[in-house]
Parts: structure tokens; C-alpha cells; sequence
């Protein structure tokens, strides 16, 4: 008897092609249906619809799928610290957290106890199995590499971890799902989390955080404006800002450059690139090492958000197991509460939570 698997099923082509290599491989395939948040009655999350394209792939390849709910989980350890981080001002990314407790966490856990040998997922990454152990490397769809949110995923919960789809191009995906006559083969890809999904992210999270308002100001204190609350703000942000034409400023959009939570003030400068929204360096929060962790300065590649490509920096551990990056080039709208995921070439080595950041201005005024 083959060892049993079970596939993250999440009614997306991607899952239902993992699913379906993993039954052509002659694997004893199971699905996995997960209901990750609690349904709204505004028609923004899907899961109802998606879970009728999981029943619908799952039948067209005659595997059994399991149905389960980890809302309270979700709530606890990813929408909790969402809620808390955006209250401090910060910009939480909670699909990290989410890889990290409920799919590879709590979802591998129930997997385990559906009798599975392994785990498999629809995520656009590489699981390399060396005499050292597991390594997590970018997928070959480097358009679709999704390693940026699963770096902190425990390492040896990746070690118990398929994905087979880390090897194909997007569009091989879809073809193949095709071929099979899965239904989802022509499905839009999900956008943004489904708790947020389409909806206007500042109108969400008005539902559980009150306003705080506060001035708008220039990096020269000139007072511009009253923002909502500085949760309701990312560093980089143009829109949503009702600043308009000012006398005596160049007909420039506006950006927030930074946020004043001691004076509960926004600062925002004109320019795309204006120097104060660019950082020579930021400091880390535990950096979490999906390799032998590295305790002398080193040469790697960053990434500060997803879908950037890799920027070229100097990683300098801390005693406490923090870190200081330095940027070869500086980098715009570096973020706090954001992370910076790390990699040597195609491998991914970890990565943390960005504490702080230094700003390029200082180097200028150093120099």
C-alpha cells in the first residue's frame, strides 16, 4: 500500500494540479479543504465558492476530501497580531503567519492524523532534500515564486512537506489541469487574503480598529492635514491621502515617508524617490534560519516585500540572534513590521520581522 498524502486543497488550479501530479505518481491522495476565516455575509470571501471547486476537483479525481475549520486558530494566532501590529502602527504580513500556524502548522498537524506520511501543498516553491537536510528554494516560475511566505515556516515541518508544482511554469499548470479536465483549469488566481479580499482594506479594518486621528504633516512640520489613524497608513502610500495642491509645492503627489507614533503624526514628502522614503540599512527582529544559522557577516540577497527582486546586502548577526542588514543600493519604503527573507542564490535561508530601519539621509550627511 502507498503512503498516504494529503494535499492542501483550496479549490485553486495550482492545489488541484498537485493533487492531481500526486495521483498520476500513484500516491493514495487525499484533500484537505481548510476554512481559514469565519464567512461574511458582504460577498468578499469566497470560501463557499471555493470550497465547491475543491468538491468538484476532488471528484473528478476520485480522492476523498476532508472539510475542517481553523477559524479559531486563524483568529488567535494571525488576526490577533494583524490587529495588534496595524493598533502600533506597524504593517503586519499576515500570509507569513498564516503559512507558518495553520497550513504548516495546525493543518499539518490534522493531516498527521488523518493517517498522512507526508503533506503537499499548491505553493509555487522548491523543497531540496540533502544529505544535510531540507533546503527551501525558489520556484522555477520565478514570476510566481511564493518562498518570501514560507520562510518561516518551521524546517522540519517543510521536511514533511510535497510541492510539486515548485518545478512548472504557471501556464504548464493551467495547461495540464486542462488536459485532465479539472474545472478549476481557467479559475483567476486568489488576490490578497480572504479575509480582506477585494474590499477596500482601510473600510475593513475601520471594523475593528477605531479611528485615532492626527495631523499630516511635511518633513518641515508644515502642517498638510488630519490623517484617520496611522494603522490605516503604509510607509510608501500615495492614495487616500486628501492633500492635494498646496501653494508654494511643486505639483508633485504625496507620499508617507514616515510615522511619528510618539506625536501620533504622519510625515509625508513629494516624489516618488524623495531621499527620506529611501534606507541604507534596517535592523531585524530573531532572525528564524531555515539553515545552519550564521554568525559572522555575509554577502546575500534580500527581499523587503514580495514579488522584488533579490537586492544585494551584507547581513551582520547580533549576539541576541537579531541581525543588521546593509543595503548595497538604497531601498525605497523599507517597512516596518514587513520582512526581510533572505537567500543565497536560489536558496532561501530565513529571515525576520523589520524593526527599524536607517535612513540614506544619514549616510548623505555622514559622507
Amino acid at each position: 500500500m502507498s503512503d498516504r498524502i494529503i494535499v492542501g486543497l483550496s479549490g485553486g488550479v495550482d492545489s488541484a494540479v498537485a493533487a492531481l501530479l500526486l495521483k498520476e505518481q500513484g500516491c493514495e491522495v487525499h484533500g484537505l479543504f481548510m476554512s481559514n476565516w469565519e464567512e461574511d455575509d458582504d460577498g468578499y470571501c469566497t470560501a463557499a465558492q471555493d470550497f465547491q471547486d475543491a468538491r468538484a476537483v476532488a471528484h473528478e479525481l476520485a480522492i476523498p476530501l476532508h472539510r475542517v475549520s481553523f477559524a479559531a486558530e486563524y483568529r488567535e494566532r494571525v488576526f490577533r497580531y494583524f490587529l495588534t501590529e496595524h493598533s502600533a502602527g506597524r504593517t503586519p504580513n499576515p500570509d507569513v503567519l498564516c503559512n507558518r500556524e495553520i497550513k504548516f502548522g495546525v493543518a499539518l498537524r490534522y493531516a498527521r492524523r488523518l493517517g498522512a506520511t507526508r503533506f503537499a501543498t499548491g505553493h509555487y516553491a522548491r523543497i531540496l532534500r540533502r544529505p544535510s537536510g531540507a533546503e527551501l528554494h525558489k520556484a522555477r516560475d520565478a514570476a510566481k515564486d511564493q518562498s518570501y511566505f514560507l520562510h518561516a515556516v518551521e524546517l522540519g515541518h517543510l521536511a514533511d512537506t510535497l510541492m510539486p508544482i515548485g518545478e512548472l511554469e504557471k501556464g504548464a499548470v493551467r495547461e495540464r489541469a486542462r488536459q485532465a479536465g479539472l474545472p478549476v483549469f481557467d479559475k483567476p488566481d486568489s488576490t490578497g487574503i480572504c479575509f480582506v479580499g477585494e474590499r477596500p482594506f482601510r473600510e475593513f479594518l475601520g471594523r475593528f480598529l477605531a479611528d485615532r486621528p492626527g495631523p499630516i504633516e511635511s518633513a518641515d512640520g508644515e502642517p498638510l492635514g488630519v490623517h484617520r489613524g496611522l494603522a490605516f497608513y503604509t510607509l510608501g502610500q500615495r492614495e487616500g491621502l486628501g492633500i492635494g495642491g498646496r501653494a508654494h509645492h511643486a505639483q508633485l503627489p504625496w507620499f508617507v515617508a514616515r510615522k511619528d507614533t510618539a506625536r501620533n503624526a504622519l510625515i509625508v514628502v513629494q516624489g516618488h524617490d524623495h531621499p527620506l522614503l529611501l534606507s541604507s540599512a534596517l535592523s531585524s527582529g530573531p532572525m528564524h534560519w531555515l539553515s545552519e544559522p550564521r554568525t559572522a557577516p555575509f554577502a546575500c540577497g534580500v527581499k523587503v516585500r514580495y514579488r522584488q527582486t533579490d537586492q544585494t546586502a551584507v547581513l551582520e548577526p547580533r549576539d541576541n540572534g537579531s541581525a543588521r542588514l546593509r543595503f548595497e543600493k538604497p531601498q525605497r519604503a523599507v517597512t516596518p513590521g514587513q520582512y526581510a527573507v533572505i537567500y543565497e542564490g536560489e536558496r532561501c535561508l530565513g529571515g525576520a520581522v523589520i524593526e527599524s530601519v536607517e535612513p540614506a539621509l544619514a549616510d548623505r550627511a555622514a559622507a
